[in-house]
């Protein structure tokens, strides 16, 4: 895991690291490929619309990782772990502040030529998704043509995916945030989110 320098912590709070493991990568996107009968489409707020966001998903419950089909997963959650650790180092009011955080329910998702997730939005929008803290990315693959970037919208911050590139952010408003129309390739990304423990 290397810490990318290319956005400055200063002025936006997105932490970004680069995770080296193409093998862990491939066994993610081969397990997306592989099961059809998992995938569904992308969906916000419950429905499906996809002038909001189209995607292919797989959503994976936690409990799952325990199977053997899903093992792999856990080694994912290691290196997240450790990009986590590290942007708890670089703001250590988090470990003052915020002792637990659990991630539940994650996705991984497909982007075929034309899908995107282009309505700007932000991870907690309602009060249900309130114990929200983080989300959290991974780019499983690269997209070499300037198109299917995570734009940032207050920060005019645009990210091309890059096999391994990891990023965490605050979940709030402020990190409004939209998925721009993949042209040409395929981007498979897995994504999720750190929440405070729900009862």
């Amino acid at each position: 895991m290397v810490r990318e320098k290319i956005i400055s912590k200063n002025e936006n709070f997105i932490g970004c690291w680069k995770i080296e493991n193409s093998n862990l990568f491939e066994q993610i996107i081969t397990f997306f490929e592989k099961n059809p009968n998992l995938q569904n489409k992308g969906f916000v707020a419950e429905n499906v619309d996809d002038k909001i966001k189209k995607t292919t998903d797989i959503t994976i419950d936690p409990i799952d990782l325990k199977k053997e089909e899903y093992y792999f997963f856990n080694n994912y959650f290691d290196e997240l772990y450790k990009c986590y650790n590290d942007y708890r180092e670089q703001w250590p009011f988090l470990s003052k502040t915020i002792n637990t955080l659990d991630i539940p329910s994650f996705n991984v998702q497909r982007y075929n030529p034309g899908d995107h997730f282009s309505q700007t939005h932000c991870e907690r929008d309602t009060t249900k998704y309130m114990h929200r803290v983080f989300a959290w990315m991974t780019y499983l693959n690269d997209v070499n043509s300037e198109n299917g970037s995570t734009k940032f919208t207050h920060y005019d911050i645009e990210i091309q995916p890059e096999r391994g590139k990891t990023l965490i952010w605050p979940a709030e408003w402020t990190h409004a945030h939209s998925g721009e129309i993949l042209k040409f390739e395929t981007k498979y990304i897995i994504t999720g989110w750190m929440c405070f423990p729900v009862s």
